[in-house]
């Protein structure tokens, strides 16, 4: 005769075998989980006054992952990279970005993000500073050209960071602009935004500027060539013969020898109405007189040079 199982044992084997699947159930689903993306927050890289690139490693496990860089003067951050794509792998990733907009000479704070459907990872928050502005120098001549013997103005800006009270001087290289350039007068200090204003009186000849600070080394400008013309003179006046006129007057400094042409204003052009060469009237002026035939209308004369001096025309003649 067979025995009867007892009940309690039977519901005890029941409810050890339920908890095991529950056990290897929970495990299998922990294992099958996937795990937020693993994030390391790495260097900053070309630091300048307003830029810098930050760098960090992803490690995607397995699932589809986008990040982001976090920036800012604070902790708080504020600023934010344009989302870019990890992949999906399962290694470490290398991952930049670029900032810029930057200010100087400012510690900013920094980290990286990653984000999948598992979650999100976050790097440590790291730091770097930009450095100062560099300072440039820019400058401008007028007028130019400059007729001779009038003042010359040269100005410009010192920009960069702490260009405010800086000690510049001007450099000055005449025509031929063989003997290299040299200081011309004393130096001065940058006003609170950096800017600066030399006055030249008596401009004599053609010369190449340049402005540059007393540090060492010295922050320099481009050149500047001022030219200077040379200064015409010119008069109208009527002979006894009808239709012509006398052209006269003189040219500073003396340039014996140059030509002289006397011409019609007619549109945007000049119709040459006689020419001449250049007489010595002393040892800084040159002359020149010539009879031409004319007509109603503007006349003027273009004394053409080279050398020190540029050419240029006189003022304009009505001839009635």
């Amino acid at each position: 005769m067979s025995k009867k199982r007892s009940p309690i044992v039977q519901t005890g084997a029941l409810a050890l075998t339920i908890s095991a699947l529950l056990a290897l159930a929970l495990a299998a689903s922990a294992q099958a989980a996937p795990s937020p993306p693993s994030v390391s927050t790495g260097s900053a890289t070309a630091v300048s006054y307003s830029s810098a690139t930050v760098h960090g490693t992803i490690d995607p496990r397995g699932s589809g992952t986008s990040y982001y860089f976090q920036y800012g003067p604070t902790h708080a951050y504020g600023g934010q990279t344009p989302i870019a794509s990890a992949g999906a792998g399962t290694g470490n990733v290398s991952v930049a970005a670029a900032l810029t907009g930057l200010q100087p000479l400012t510690v900013y704070h920094y980290r990286l993000v990653a984000v999948s459907s598992a979650g999100t990872g976050f790097g440590k928050d790291r730091t770097f500073q930009t450095t100062k502005v560099p300072l440039s120098l820019a400058i401008l001549t007028a007028p130019n050209p400059a007729p001779f013997g009038a003042a010359v103005t040269i100005q410009g800006t010192l920009s960069g960071t702490e260009n405010a009270n800086r000690q510049v001087v001007l450099q000055g290289n005449p025509f031929p602009f063989t003997a290299g350039f040299q200081n011309v007068g004393n130096a001065e200090l940058t006003s609170a935004d950096g800017g600066f204003s030399f006055t030249l009186l008596n401009a004599g000849i053609t010369t190449q500027y340049r402005v540059a600070t007393t540090t060492k080394p010295p922050v320099v400008s481009p050149v500047a060539t001022e030219e200077v013309a040379v200064r015409v003179t010119s008069h109208v006046k009527r002979t006894r013969r009808s239709g012509w006129a006398r052209i006269y007057g003189t040219v500073t400094p003396a340039e014996p020898g140059a030509k002289v042409g006397m011409l019609r204003v007619a549109g945007n052009h000049g119709v040459l109405a006689g020419g001449t060469i250049l007489e010595p009237l002393n040892a800084t002026t040159s002359r020149f007189s010539r009879v031409v035939r004319v007509h109603r209308g503007i006349y003027r004369v273009l004394v053409q040079v080279e050398g020190a001096q540029v050419s240029a025309y006189g003022q304009p003649l009505l001839i009635g």
